[in-house]
């Protein structure tokens, strides 16, 4: 979903050495494992960029991509102490939305609208290779997501009335768009978002997620890798272009989480977010500790127990230690989109408007 974003001239250089503290924790319903509140904190590092950020991916926990726009795509491999730009050639006014990272040397990012294109680099950004072009009138791309060996998918706007879906199974190096029947229909004024790149999840070979929203928000959930596809109500606010589902994160195949709200109102914490228990199969508001407004990403840091999830939006962040039915605040710097961790690790790193990057670490051991 086109969503026009102001870019505010400024540096984040001169808060590079900021650190924030979590200062609230949490407790689960009866019956909920507990244990001692984890000792989140950010630290906003130097990315040498004023431009918008909001693709991030983590391989472990030196190594992160970014990307954003005016062609910037940005890499780490040193834990964030230095970011380093490794533009696209004749993508330098590309608004790149949502980057996955393999490792140092190999990724892919996503331009989001006319024309829509997808490059891949394996030498480290060295070099670049297009792998997907698309000039269509309408198309605009709004995230990627990847599972086990090189699968992914690619997330369009309704195109012909239903969701473009793109399809590759080897890590981006080539696309193939979905036959119709096996791409969601659209309710009239239904569309995604692509505030981070993570209003679709996969997981294993099977199972995945489509959050939604403007004149309803739903989660869509196929259980045979995408040829077929259910709409279940989100439980998030709905009703106007500005609001629904923004990001939805799954644990395992049961238990998930769902966050948006209205961008046009960041301190609003109505209708942000929704959990499941069943799948996907339905979703539970949460209406007591919310969030602390509006919010554009959500994910699961690995490994830790008892699982904690953590959702930044432009206002703030949360963690929750009860898979998202409460949420406590984390003391954040302002203007966050868009949230990843590593896949081989346990650091995380979000990144925002102006070139903001802001590294998240976890100083309690409660790994398995």
């Amino acid at each position: 979903m086109r969503k026009t974003v102001a870019i505010v001239s400024g540096s984040v250089v001169a808060a590079a050495a900021a650190v924030f503290a979590v200062v609230a924790a949490t407790s689960g319903p009866p019956g909920a494992r507990r244990g001692p509140a984890p000792a989140l904190s950010w630290t906003v590092q130097a990315s040498g960029t004023d431009a918008g950020l909001r693709g991030i991916s983590v391989v472990d926990d030196r190594t992160a991509w970014a990307s954003g726009t005016r062609g910037t795509v940005l890499r780490t491999v040193d834990g964030g102490a230095t970011w380093t730009s490794l533009p696209v050639p004749g993508a330098e006014a590309t608004d790149f939305r949502d980057v996955e990272a393999f490792g140092p040397d190999e990724a892919v990012v996503m331009g989001i609208d006319r024309p829509a294109r997808i490059f891949r680099t394996t030498d480290g950004g060295r070099t670049w290779a297009r792998t997907w072009f698309d000039d269509s009138p309408g198309v605009f791309l709004d995230g990627l997501a990847f599972s086990d060996g090189g699968r992914g998918m690619a997330v369009g706007d309704p195109m012909d009335g239903r969701f473009l879906l793109l399809t590759t199974d080897d890590r981006g190096a080539s696309w193939r768009p979905r036959p119709a029947a096996s791409r969601p229909p659209a309710a009239e004024g239904e569309a995604a978002f692509a505030a981070s790149g993570t209003s679709l999840a996969l997981l294993g070979g099977d199972r995945m997620w489509l959050c939604t929203g403007g004149a309803v928000s739903r989660v869509w959930r196929s259980t045979d890798g995408g040829r077929g596809w259910e709409a279940l109500p989100s439980a998030l606010a709905e009703g106007a272009p500005s609001k629904g589902g923004f990001s939805v994160a799954f644990l395992d195949r049961r238990r998930g989480i769902v966050v948006g709200g209205d961008y046009r109102a960041e301190s609003e914490s109505a209708g942000n977010a929704a959990v499941s228990e069943d799948g996907g199969g339905t979703w539970t508001p949460v209406t007591g500790q919310r969030p602390g407004g509006y919010r554009e990403a959500v994910a699961f840091v690995p490994g830790t127990r008892p699982p904690v999830a953590v959702t930044v939006g432009p206002s703030g962040s949360d963690f929750s230690l009860d898979l998202g039915r409460t949420w406590a605040p984390i003391e954040t710097p302002a203007g966050l989109h868009a949230l990843a961790f590593a896949k081989k690790g346990r650091a995380g790193w979000a990144v925002g408007r102006n070139g903001l990057i802001a590294r998240l670490d976890l100083g309690r051991r409660d790994r398995d």
